[in-house]
């Protein structure tokens, strides 16, 4: 890639950033009540004068607050603006976004609710005092960003007063995920930490962080070599010294990484790009492990150590390298573990099952789920598998669990959980409503590299999409317009992206295969009314007919279009081209994910209009199975006016004929009905209405009797329940089509994109 190229991608991404956080609304974060206050009197609860009963719990046990306040799931996210990222020193309101999206994080990996305190306050004792203040309010506190040595003041000053667990991520996040892929690094070559040579680069917190660490996993303190930017940190240095870098030097008379490399079993680099050269990884032990962190470019690449060093062991930052060294696999885990136990303090032996609750992960048996979101990648424990991924569901329920067990059994936890295999479960099934279910998707997009073509090319959303596709996937996408048009519009919008070398464009006015599409369309339709001319005129202006033809010619792998339109009207040419050798439009899903109860699918929004029996017992085996590819237990409920025989009408009919067709099947997963909806979500008033119900617990796949139905519930959720729409997921088509609809944006586009990424075999 040209450096033009690289600045014009830096400068969308500049743009796509700032939009993402002005819009719709600016800022990343908002506060919403988790109480009705709909009348007078849930005012007087709230307030004035039922709250004074809550606040006389509180006083006369403050334990209780965790019953009758937030603040048992409640953490502050901490920083003066010295350190943030690589920026360096910004101060503390141009931090402000970044503890934003810690806090978002917090929420979204772990349903921890975060307020972000920024704070003008260089002097790391007043940093402390007033952070020390802050105990009523929070259950925990996550100092970020704060520069050496000064976070060792603040974290230190604070722990030692406060009642409540105060953790600096910068240093024992990334020390827990370094200590777990090196226990795990260590089991693959057969070594014992209290074997290896260390050799380390970088001397701030995440740098010293790591090494106590190891030592905490049994490294030996006088095997530690640690190195700056002035050389090894040596007994009698002065130069650039602070205690915490002290407690490593080392009595020798060598004074660079290069003198220091030779033999080490473990190098980790938390310091700039290039430090570590392949002559340097050549002088170390056979089979070498390299954590080279440094972001975005590491001490040495990865190819580069694979040369010299074939057997060697690699981690870096980044996402693009396998053993990605990210904080995101521990802090919103060990903090859920801590606050559900009410933990006073996040003591070493909480970080140590942290660390081996994560290295255990990864050396299980992969999950159904996760290996249908990383399809395509490497999932076995091994050198290129050292921790588990970011993604995997299981983290929360095995690192907080582990965290929590800690807790309890070194007695720091104020609150101890009786049944933690309960705990765990709750856990587990929570990860599954949380908004960043489509991520492992993406993942297994990224493996996949299918070619996408997009039938309305010259839409900006299409554009924003493509250019969202080639930054977040492997995907190829083809675009279905005019050049000069696509061309035009990609500069309005500021977007780098260019045809012919990022894409491919296929020109309905001028492309060398339109005689070979007509001919292809007027050979698969002739019989069916379809004249040559007729052929001609389709292929030069109809651009899913392009598409479809396309992917039936193998030119491409999935089509995307509807984003003009009526959906009968492009489904028409899709059963016309690609209804074929077993493939069949069986129904439209669409996932609708809400802020509150999670994901609910919805089936049949578009394909049949009053569904036969069999084509109902259809969508709900297509649904189901697209539940499972999300990670989601399928519970299916058939959805109608009629509940449990009450009425002798059209749809009560079909859905009982439905219904036995189902239970002729022998099928492995929940379904009931017909039923009404809030029977389906409401599992108290479906046990009253129908007892001996073979469905336990609420509905998360609704099947409805038309789409009549479907769709004016989707739409509803849309636009009143916050719901989050993606899709519609065209069931039965092998993944060869999707048809979206005119209310889809560009990240509406992007999300069916990375489900037509997929492998052909993961969505039927």
């Amino acid at each position: 890639m040209s450096e033009s190229h690289k600045e014009e991608a830096r400068q969308a991404l500049r743009a796509a950033a700032l939009f993402y956080h002005e819009f719709p609304k600016p800022g990343k974060l908002e506060i919403r009540a988790t109480k009705p206050l709909a009348n007078g009197r849930d005012l007087s609860l709230a307030y004035s004068p039922g709250v004074a009963e809550a606040c006389l719990e509180i006083k006369a046990d403050p334990s209780t607050a965790a019953r009758y306040t937030s603040r048992g799931n409640l953490v502050a996210v901490v920083s003066n603006g010295t350190a943030v990222l690589g920026l360096g020193n910004i101060g503390a309101l141009a931090s402000k976004p970044v503890m934003e999206g810690k806090a978002v994080l917090f929420k979204k990996f772990a349903n921890i609710d975060c307020f972000d305190i920024e704070l003008n306050e260089p002097d790391p004792y007043k940093l402390a005092d007033i952070v020390c203040a802050l105990e009523p309010t929070f259950g925990a506190i996550n100092l970020e960003d704060i520069k050496a040595p000064d976070c060792f003041i603040v974290e230190r000053i604070c722990r030692e007063r406060m009642g409540i667990p105060v953790f600096h991520d910068d240093q024992h996040g990334t020390a827990i995920v370094v200590g777990a892929a090196a226990l795990n690094a260590l089991k693959l070559t057969n070594r014992e930490f209290a074997d290896i040579k260390v050799v380390s680069t970088g001397g701030g917190a995440a740098g010293i962080a790591c090494l106590n660490m190891l030592l905490k996993l049994g490294v030996k303190r006088e095997n530690v070599w640690l190195c700056d930017i002035h050389g090894l940190v040596y007994e009698g240095r002065v130069e650039d010294m602070n205690p915490e870098k002290a407690a490593f030097a080392q009595p020798s008379d060598k004074r660079t990484l290069a003198e220091v490399i030779a033999g080490a079993d473990l190098f980790l680099g938390l310091s700039g790009p290039g430090v570590l050269k392949p002559e340097m990884v050549a002088q170390m032990a056979a089979d070498p492990i390299i954590f080279a962190l440094a972001n975005p470019t590491p001490e040495i690449m990865p190819d580069e150590v694979h040369t010299v060093a074939p057997g060697a062991i690699m981690a870096t930052g980044r996402s693009d390298f396998p053993n990605q060294v990210n904080n995101v696999l521990c802090f919103p885990f060990i903090f859920r573990g801590a606050l559900d136990v009410g933990a006073t303090t996040i003591n070493d032996e909480m970080e140590v099952a942290c660390v081996e609750g994560i290295a255990k992960l990864a050396r299980a048996t992969t999950s159904a789920e996760t290996a249908a979101a990383y399809q395509g990648e490497t999932l076995t424990f091994g050198r290129d598998y050292l921790i588990p991924k970011p993604f995997d569901p299981r983290l929360i329920g095995v690192v907080a669990s582990s965290v929590a067990k800690a807790a309890m059994e070194t007695g720091v936890a104020t609150r101890p959980i009786e049944d933690l295999a309960a705990y765990k479960n709750s856990l587990d099934h929570s990860v599954f409503r949380s908004a960043l279910m489509m991520r492992p998707v993406f993942q297994a997009a990224r493996a996949a590299s299918r070619r996408l073509v997009f039938a309305e090319g010259e839409d900006e959303r299409v554009l924003r999409a493509a250019q969202a596709v080639l930054q977040e996937t492997t995907e190829v996408p083809i675009l279905i317009g005019r050049p000069e048009v696509i061309e035009r519009r990609l500069e309005r919008y500021g977007l780098p992206i260019k045809p012919g070398r990022d894409f491919e464009v296929v020109n309905p006015e001028n492309d060398p295969r339109y005689r070979d599409y007509w001919e292809t369309y007027h050979g698969l339709m002739a019989r069916r009314g379809v004249t040559p001319d007729t052929a001609r005129a389709i292929l030069r202006t109809n651009t899913t007919a392009i598409g479809a033809i396309m992917v039936h010619r193998g030119e491409a792998d999935s089509l995307i279009c509807g984003a003009f339109g009526q959906f009968s009207w492009h489904l028409n040419y899709v059963r016309q081209v690609l209804a074929r050798d077993g493939l069949r439009p069986v129904g439209a899903l669409s996932l609708m994910i809400l802020p509150e109860a999670g994901p609910l699918f919805i089936a049949d929004t578009q394909v049949n209009p009053e569904p036969t029996p069999q084509q109902v017992a259809d969508n709900v085996i297509g649904a189901a199975r697209h539940a499972r590819r999300f990670g989601v237990v399928p519970k299916v409920a058939l959805c109608s006016h009629s509940q449990f025989g009450t009425m002798d009408t059209a749809s009560g009919r079909r859905m009982r004929d439905a219904l036995e067709i189902l239970d002729q099947m022998g099928l492995d997963f929940e379904y009931e009905g017909e039923m009404h909806v809030d029977s389906a979500l409401d599992p108290a008033l479906r046990e009253r209405i129908m007892p001996q119900s073979r469905m336990e617990g609420a509905a998360n796949v609704l099947v409805f009797a038309n789409t009549d139905a479907a769709s004016a519930v989707r739409n509803i959720l849309k636009t009143r329940a916050q719901g989050l729409e993606v899709g519609p997921i065209l069931m039965g088509m092998g993944n060869r089509a999707h048809i979206v609809t005119p209310s889809i944006t560009a990240r509406g586009l992007l999300n069916v994109a990375a489900i037509a990424g997929t492998p052909v075999s993961h969505y039927g």
